[in-house]
This record gives structure tokens, C-alpha cells and sequence, in this order.
């Protein structure tokens, strides 16, 4: 693939620089926002060297590549001349894509842009943060030393600002001054602050009392601030001169937003926060068991659409308030019983340009990046989705049963493994392993012959030849 050559198209097929409102990327996706989404043309874009396929949804034009997503993100970037911002920093100014587009699209496409740009660091910490664990539980390391004591500070760092990097990435997303974020973010996390609520101190703002609260590895009540800020910014800007707008407008807001989020916003964030966390803890005590089955079964359905982003706060929330995760081992295994059904197929075909498909895209399966294997075979073939999303079930209901925990998010696979240590961590890995073997074996006996490709290519040809024949019997004489 030319990342110079698929980037320049494929700005072409969604319309170019004028149609585009923002532009972000998560592990394996472009994800457009469009004025006009229908100046994007997806057979086109679909058809272009590196795209695997496009998807519209929650309210973006979501362009599969793959692996080397980034990439082509990059030299997009670098022909839009970072005239687009990576995450709406004009947002709130610009058109929607879609007049009707709905609450839930809207909701989705937020969360993206919120937490997309630093999934990476924190599955990298994530991922630290475990290794170090297991190390220390198998003796290699003591937690009194030295290096354990570094590296634990580089991985817990990000968890613990947390806020900070959310006032970053919301500020982008809202179109506020970013710094400002920062500052109020900041004040969430002052030393001065958390030693009060630890010393279980009074506090009170003109005679208002505020609820000191513990806001580390916090998630809902920086996000609501920093809108807050992006809403008193606007309406600042607006009435007040040139002159002394820079200045005065940071200075309002950060006297406002900061005893408003301390004082309100804060406390109600972290009983909402927690209400969260009580309220998907609950419904996962009704049955550890069933909510595995049907997470690891509905997962893959949501992956398709590019709605798996929606839970993404719940992840993060349980991590905040509880230190770590049920969510995430529940569909983990689907990521691996797709894996197996790129296997089954690879194994049975005798076809080679299809095993030339499957045997790396199972590769890149079982290290997270599905989307190959899912629009590549387990769509096109049908059957082996069939079967994966049963073997993610199994997986799902094992993970369930067990308890099951992750420390971070991350894209499950055999890098973040380490992710997922803790007392279940053996079942865990049982649950992944008997995943990728009945999705394989099932595949392989039940799921795919080279007959499906025949007809695949004969349907595609008689459905082409009748588009012709359309189009050339309307032309005119």
C-alpha cells in the first residue's frame, strides 16, 4: 500500500477538505465527521488500495484500515495541513453531518473523540502495570525496589492524572481553550486538595460548603467541566472586546468553572460516577454467567458498527471507582474466537489467495486488530461469523463465572495480556484458548469450502452484469 497515494483518495471519496468537520483515528479506523455525508462516495472509497471497508455510524463515515491506520492518518493530516483538526477543535462552530442525526450517534461520536487519542498510553500502562504485578507476585521483583518503583510510577502515572489527560482531549472535542482545561483539571488533582479530603477536612467557598471529594483516575466530572468551560468560553468571546479578550476570558473561567466543579459539578459527577459502577455491578451480580454469554456474543455485532464505544466510560468508570474491570474479559474472547475463525479457514481452503488473507489476518487477530478477519472472511463467508460469535459466548460465559478482571483498557490480545492479571487470571486465559480452538475446529468442519467463494464471485458478476445492462438500457438513444 502507498499511504501517500490512499490517503490523497481517499480524501477525494469523502468529498475532500471542504466536506470534512473533523477527523480522528482509533486502532484501526478513520473516523470521519461529515457535513454532507452524501458527497462521500463508500464503493469507491471501499475499493481503494489499503481500505478493508467502510462503515457508517454513529453519526461518522468510519474508514476500516487496519493496522497501519496511523499511518495513513498522518499523511492525511499532512494534506489537509492540519487546516482539520484530529479532534473537532472547531466542532462546536461547524454544521452537523447528519440534521437528524440521533442523541446515541451524537453520544458515540463524543466518547471517540474523548478517548481515542490516549487509548494507546493507557493500554501501554495497563499492560506495565501488570507485568510488574505478575513479577512481583512470582518473587522476580520486590515492590521495594528501585526499578519496581519506577516503572510503577510510569505506569499508574496516567491513571492517576487521568483528568488531565481527559481536559486535554475534551477541550479538543468541545472547542475550549485547552489550557484552561488543564488548570481546572489541575485543580481536581492539587496536593493541597486531596490531603483536606484525606485529612477528612472543612472547606467552603464564600460561606457555600464544598464536598471535597478524591477526583484521581475520575472520568464524569472533568468531562462535564470542560463542556461547562467550552459553553462560558463562547458566550465570553462574544461579549467581550478584542482587546482584552485572551486574557480576561481563561481568567472568568477558571474563577467560575473551578468552585463550580468543586463546589456541584464534581460531587454530582462522582455520585454519577458511582451510580454507574453500582449499576452495571448489579446487573452483572444477576449472573456473572449470562452476562458473559451475551457480551461476548453481542460484542462482535457492535464492533461491526463501530458502536462498541458507547461503553467505553463504563470501562473506564469501573477502573476509577473500583481499580479494576469486569467489561472487558466478558468480550475479550471474541477477539480470539475471531482469530479461530481466520484459522478454520486458512486451514480448510485450498484457495491461495484466500489463505493468503487468513493466515495473517489470524495473526493480527489474536494481537487485537479484528476488522480484517471480520470484513475479510467472517462477513464475506457468513458462516464463520456464525460460529465466532458462539465461540465468544463460551469464552464470555467462562470469563463471567470465574470474575474475570482487567486493570486497563486496551485492545485485548496476546501483547495486553498482562492487563487481565489477577486471581482469575488462569481461567482467563483457559476462556481465550477454548475460544480460538472451537471457533477453529467449528469453522473448519461446518463453516467454510472453497464452494462459497465460487459463489461469492459468480453473485458479484451476475449482479455487476446487471448493472450494466440497467445502465445501458437507460441511456438514451
Amino acid at each position: 500500500m502507498n499511504t501517500e497515494k490512499t490517503a490523497q483518495e481517499i480524501l477525494a471519496s469523502v468529498g475532500g477538505e471542504a466536506n470534512i468537520i473533523s477527523l480522528v483515528h482509533c486502532a484501526t479506523r478513520l473516523r470521519f465527521k461529515l457535513k454532507n455525508s452524501g458527497e462521500a462516495n463508500k464503493t469507491i472509497t471501499g475499493n481503494i488500495d489499503g481500505v478493508i471497508t467502510v462503515v457508517e455510524s454513529g453519526g461518522q463515515y468510519q474508514v476500516i484500515i487496519g493496522n497501519r491506520v496511523s499511518d495513513v492518518f498522518k499523511a492525511i493530516q499532512n494534506l489537509l495541513g492540519n487546516t482539520i483538526a484530529s479532534t473537532e477543535d472547531n466542532a462546536p462552530n461547524a454544521p452537523h453531518s447528519n440534521k437528524q442525526e440521533t442523541l446515541f450517534a451524537r453520544l458515540v461520536d463524543i466518547i471517540s473523540g474523548i478517548f481515542t487519542p490516549f487509548l494507546g498510553a493507557l493500554a501501554a500502562s495497563g499492560i506495565l502495570k501488570g507485568m510488574l504485578l505478575m513479577l512481583a507476585s512470582l518473587g522476580w521483583m520486590t515492590k521495594e525496589s528501585g526499578a519496581y518503583i519506577i516503572w510503577f510510577a510510569a505506569a499508574d502515572s496516567i491513571f492517576y492524572f487521568l483528568p488531565i489527560a481527559i481536559a486535554v482531549t475534551s477541550a479538543k472535542k468541545f472547542g475550549a481553550n485547552p489550557f484552561v482545561a488543564l488548570s481546572i483539571a489541575g485543580s481536581l488533582v492539587y496536593p493541597t486538595l486531596i490531603t483536606m479530603f484525606t485529612d477528612k477536612a472543612t472547606l467552603d467557598f464564600f460561606a457555600i460548603p464544598v464536598v471535597l471529594m478524591r477526583y484521581t483516575s475520575s472520568v464524569i466530572p472533568i468531562i462535564f467541566s470542560v463542556w461547562l468551560l467550552s459553553v462560558l468560553e463562547r458566550f465570553l468571546n462574544r461579549i467581550l472586546h478584542d482587546s482584552i479578550r485572551n486574557f480576561i476570558t481563561p481568567l472568568l473561567c477558571l474563577m467560575v468553572i473551578v468552585p463550580v466543579t468543586l463546589i456541584a459539578i464534581g460531587p454530582l459527577g462522582t455520585y454519577l460516577s458511582l451510580g454507574l459502577a453500582k449499576g452495571y455491578e448489579a446487573i452483572y451480580n444477576l449472573s456473572p454467567l449470562v452476562a458473559g454469554i451475551i457480551t461476548g456474543i453481542g460484542w462482535q455485532y457492535l464492533v461491526i458498527f463501530g458502536l462498541h464505544w458507547a461503553f467505553v466510560p463504563i470501562m473506564y468508570n469501573n477502573i476509577g471507582v473500583h481499580g479494576y474491570d469486569t467489561l472487558k474479559p466478558l468480550f475479550a474472547p471474541s477477539n480470539f474466537a475471531q482469530s479461530g475463525a481466520a484459522f478454520g479457514v486458512f486451514l480448510k481452503t485450498k484457495n491461495q489467495k484466500i489463505r493468503q488473507i487468513a493466515g495473517p489476518a489470524t495473526v493480527t487477530g489474536l494481537f487485537g486488530i479484528i476488522e480484517p478477519i471480520i470484513y475479510g472472511i467472517s462477513l464475506r463467508y457468513k458462516k464463520p461469523f456464525l460460529w465466532a460469535t458462539i465461540g465468544g459466548g463460551i469464552g464470555g460465559g467462562i470469563c463471567g463465572y470465574i470474575g474475570a478482571t482487567s486493570l486497563a483498557p486496551g485492545i485485548p490480545g496476546l501483547a495486553s495480556l498482562p492487563i487481565f492479571y489477577g486471581p482469575a487470571f488462569t481461567g482467563f486465559i483457559f476462556s481465550i484458548i477454548i475460544s480460538f480452538i472451537f471457533t477453529a475446529i467449528m469453522t473448519y468442519l461446518f463453516g467454510f469450502n472453497d464452494s462459497m467463494e465460487k459463489e461469492i464471485l459468480s453473485a458479484n458478476k451476475e449482479n455487476k452484469n446487471k448493472t450494466t445492462q440497467i445502465y445501458n438500457q437507460s441511456k438514451p438513444a
